[in-house]
């Protein structure tokens, strides 16, 4: 679909008609950037640098609120259920409505399609083009691999691909979507749309309190920076506006950039996949999420992967002086029949099957109390061992395919600027994300020597090794 813009000099006048206050800031053109808020006066103390009212916070209320009386949106809506009533889902189809709105559709011409608003012409002025991962091409995607962003990405491709295969499914009855989106020789709706509209609601979105997940225009032009150089921070007044606040402690002068954080505790993975960019002081990855499955050998791999409701993974973060870990399904994938974990098919009072899990003959109604069940558990050091040697064999897998698949600067040509700089943050990456899985490797070898000094521990294994008795396997399929 042909995606209409307008200059951003035309922001200005677009916030004076929709009543957005700026106080002595404005958006300009910021060195490498790109654009952000710039400081061009004084400003009262305590007075906010800018207000933008309620009606035009774009959260699911206020999408809601517009298919009252636009029904092409609200004939999406409600055809896509339950995606439609979560923040991500309600505002994408909104975008895409309005993005929409402004193409030449097949036998539609702009306009006819969804009602005209205030947000119609705003997605006109955000960018052309997204810096994210989701836009990169194979090549420069394939300087990712090893990085927990390898794997994130290819989830996250697969998931756009299911939403814009369910929106496909759920409106190709709809007459209008079926001529603009859908049909062979009318319709103009295409994948690289609806990656579109995910850039622009994962880029930009802010958790605003009172009011959650949403879109504030011209808010969502500053740009981010972390610790002592953040600048501002965005709140909601007592009328429900988006307020933009000085922070307290920092002072204005003329040209200075007004920033805001995105998440300071946000890892390196998550800034690059959602924002596209790594901040230069970033020193730590500060986290990463690696997958894990359960062994093929395991006689309750069904079972457990039926019960679980954590993810099948665990995350690795900095902490204040080494290395710290967490991760439900670790747990549940680290004991078996023999120590006491035992599932059964149950029958509810309407008389449907249910699996249920026990931990030493008791009910676990939540799984995710194995944990602290685990740690008072008399043999919690074998089972700490097995947890140890499960994340020290996965994370040294992932320094293996990172150190495995290196890549030399001098050996990419580099087509434009864009694919230049997206090298750059790739190599970033993939530095600071091996920084922290060899200090967490290390960590987990000196906790796997540290047990296996434990009488308890040293036990277990010399029964292990003379017990060769094969153990029942039960169907749970």
């Amino acid at each position: 679909m042909h995606r209409q813009t307008l200059s951003q000099d035309a922001l200005p006048a677009w916030a004076q008609a929709h009543h957005v206050e700026f106080n002595g800031i404005s958006v300009d053109a910021i060195p490498s950037k790109g654009t952000g808020l710039v400081v061009t006066a004084s400003v009262a103390e305590k007075a906010p640098l800018m207000l933008v009212p309620k009606d035009l916070i774009l959260s699911l209320e206020q999408v809601w609120i517009h298919a009252k009386a636009d029904r092409h949106l609200r004939e999406v809506l409600e055809a896509m259920g339950d995606y439609a009533r979560s923040s991500r889902g309600a505002i994408l189809i909104f975008l895409i409505l309005q993005t929409t709105h402004n193409a030449v559709s097949g036998e539609d011409q702009p306009g006819k399609v969804g009602l005209r608003n205030a947000f119609t012409s705003y997605v006109q002025l955000l960018p052309s083009q997204f810096p994210i991962p989701t836009f990169w091409n194979a090549y420069e995607q394939s300087w990712l691999t090893g990085t927990s962003l390898a794997a994130a990405l290819d989830a996250k491709l697969q998931s756009l691909d299911r939403e814009f295969s369910s929106l496909r499914a759920a409106t190709s009855m709809i007459p209008w979507c079926q001529r603009t989106w859908w049909h062979p020789e009318t319709g103009n709706l295409t994948f690289d749309d609806w990656k579109m509209v995910d850039a622009m609601y994962r880029s930009r979105a802010l958790d605003l309190p009172g009011t959650g997940h949403s879109m504030v225009p011209c808010i969502d032009f500053a740009n981010h920076a972390s610790g002592d150089a953040t600048i501002a921070l965005y709140e909601t007044d007592t009328d429900g506006n988006a307020v933009l606040l000085l922070r307290d402690g920092q002072e204005l002068t003329p040209g200075l950039e007004i920033t805001i954080t995105y998440g300071d505790e946000k890892g390196a993975c998550e800034m690059l996949f959602s924002y596209g960019f790594l901040e230069e002081s970033m020193a730590f990855a500060n986290e990463l999420y690696l997958d894990l499955d359960i062994p093929h050998d395991d006689p309750l791999k069904i079972a457990k992967k039926h019960v679980s409701k954590a993810a099948p993974g665990f995350r690795l973060f900095k902490g204040d002086k080494t290395v710290g870990w967490e991760g439900p399904f670790v747990w549940l994938l680290c004991v078996n029949e023999e120590d006491g974990l035992e599932f059964k098919i149950t029958r509810s009072n309407d008389g449907e099957r249910e699996l249920k899990v026990f931990w030493n003959e008791s009910e676990l109604i939540d799984v995710g109390e194995l944990e602290s069940l685990l740690q008072r558990d008399p043999r919690s050091d074998i089972f700490q061992l097995r947890a140890a040697v499960v994340l020290r064999d996965r994370i040294a897998q992932q320094l293996s395919a990172l150190q495995t698949n290196q890549i030399e600067e001098t050996k990419v040509p580099f087509a434009t600027e864009e694919s230049a700089q997206r090298f750059q943050a790739a190599t970033t990456l993939r530095l600071l994300e091996e920084t922290l899985l060899l200090e967490a490797h290390e960590m987990f070898v000196q906790k796997i020597n540290s047990k296996l000094s434990i009488s308890v521990v040293q036990r277990y294994l010399s029964a292990a090794s003379q017990d060769d008795e094969p153990q029942p396997i039960d169907d749970f399929s």
